[in-house]
């Protein structure tokens, strides 16, 4: 016997522990997100960049390899 929409529990709104395992994943989600966004203002360090002056001309084409 399959299993039916209307006789799932939390089938109109999401309770208990799935309801913190969801709000969980997303307060991480965010937290990565501005961990991330803080390493990358603090460690982003363009003043060390090496400038380059020479343009690419010609790009050579690939060989292709036949087995």
């Amino acid at each position: 016997m399959e299993p039916k929409l209307e006789d799932i529990s939390d089938y109109n709104t999401l309770k208990g522990e799935k309801k913190r395992v969801v709000w969980s994943v997303i307060i991480v989600g965010i937290l990565i997100g501005i961990g991330y966004l803080i390493a990358y203002k603090v460690f982003n360090n363009s003043d060390d960049a090496i400038k380059t002056n020479d343009t690419i001309k010609i790009v050579p084409l690939s060989k292709n390899i036949s087995v």
